[in-house]
């Protein structure tokens, strides 16, 4: 059984701004020493699927170095993970959509000639092993299977929603429906697409080589899947039921969409709780990523009398970094971070190398990478003065900018 597996990296990542401003959607940091995308990466490489083509697009420069640095396999046992760019070689645009960058690199297919192809998003956390929805859209001779999540109704309407008989064969599909369908015998919940699809590959092939005839938006929600469920068979996959070597129960299932700055910091917020439901010391089902050779992170001083005492809790803190007499509480740290004496930081993201001064007051803020703060500067406690200078969510996070002036 050959599997190929296409990841669908090339999106502008707009509600993701300003994080998104000079790196691809699928390239921002999370969880301190990771990219996104090293999530669906470690999925297919854990699942055993080691043919792997990358769709890039929009300032692509820091997802490639990550992926030439860090995600090297061996091309002469035909092993690889290739970052493809947008190349028009179907005419004179870039991806008018996603099944139209499948459209534009149908090639690639046509070569590999594999079983199945896995076309899946770049830019979600979670874990999965692919071969169990692989087994299982053969096991239901699907020429597509969706993986979907059961939600509750009141998250259901931000995602496309899928209807299903009792044998999970796919009868509807709605875009972000205002009355989501229920799930047979289960009348308060939804299922919603991942956005995460197995396709035979004859299917694949002669409905995107289709779908580019037509006058559509050329995407698989709104008109591949759309346009053959009714006369092909669709299946969808509860992604509930996949289970991972390692795995707590309350872990099964858990899935997070970090398509906005509130969902990026939840879903951040979620890894320092005591214990996580997402758990990224799991090492039967590693998350694999590449980061260079730094020193451990050290935490010094610890004068009790003036305060001064290097501490974290309730934290992640990456290699490198540097706690100098700075308490920080419910914060992730990546590599190469340094809090400086008398800081107080609290539910705060530092990407790399970012530096704070003394006596800094930060909380509920995302700080993009080499941001240097100087000292005795307060974030997260005046979000009217917060805005002249920063970008602040509606929920009051505080995102700070490579760019930003301080």
């Amino acid at each position: 059984m050959e599997i190929m597996a296409m990841i669908m990296a090339g999106g502008q990542g707009e509600r993701l701004m300003p994080l998104t401003a000079d790196r691809a959607k699928p390239a921002v940091p999370f969880a301190g020493r990771y990219r996104i995308i090293d999530f669906v990466l470690s999925n297919f490489l854990n699942s055993k699927i080691h043919r792997i083509k990358i769709l890039t697009q929009f300032k692509s420069d820091s997802l490639n170095r990550h992926l030439a640095r860090g995600w090297q396999l061996a091309p002469r046992f035909g092993l690889y993970i290739d970052a493809v760019p947008a190349q028009m070689r179907t005419g004179k645009n870039w991806y008018l959509g996603t099944a139209d960058a499948i459209y534009q690199n149908v090639n690639l297919i046509q070569d590999e000639h594999p079983d199945f192809v896995c076309v899946f998003g770049g830019d979600h956390i979670y874990r999965m092993d692919v071969r169990q929805m692989v087994e299982y859209h053969k096991s239901k001779k699907a020429e597509l299977t969706i993986a979907a999540i059961p939600q509750p109704f009141s998250l259901a309407s931000s995602f496309g929603v899928i209807q299903v008989d009792e044998n999970w064969k796919v009868i509807g599909f709605e875009e972000k429906p205002v009355n989501p369908k229920p799930i047979p015998g289960r009348p308060d919940m939804a299922l919603v697409s991942m956005g995460n699809y197995v396709f035979s590959r004859e299917a694949l092939v002669n409905w995107v080589c289709a779908d580019a005839k037509k006058t559509s938006i050329h995407d698989f929600g709104k008109n591949i899947i759309t346009d053959n469920y009714l006369k092909n068979p669709v299946y969808a996959y509860d992604f509930s039921t996949n289970h991972i070597a390692g795995m707590e129960e309350k872990e099964k299932g858990y899935w997070r969409d970090v398509g906005t700055l509130d969902e990026y910091f939840s879903a951040s917020m979620d890894l320092v709780e005591v214990a996580p439901t997402f758990n990224l010391y799991n090492t039967k089902w590693p998350v694999w990523t590449f980061n260079p050779s730094r020193p451990p992170a050290k935490f010094v001083f610890a004068d009790a009398d003036t305060q001064r005492i290097g501490v974290a809790t309730d934290s992640l803190v990456s290699e490198g970094c540097v706690i100098s007499g700075g308490r920080i509480h419910r914060c992730i740290l990546s590599p190469s971070v340094r809090i400086n004496s008398f800081c107080n930081i609290e539910e705060s993201i530092f990407m790399e190398g970012c530096n704070v001064g003394r006596r800094s007051r930060i909380r509920r803020a995302i700080v993009d990478k080499y941001v240097d703060i100087p000292p005795d500067t307060e974030i997260g406690y005046d979000h009217a003065r917060d805005r002249e200078r920063f970008h602040v969510t509606d929920s009051g996070i505080v995102v700070i900018s490579k760019k930003a002036i301080l």
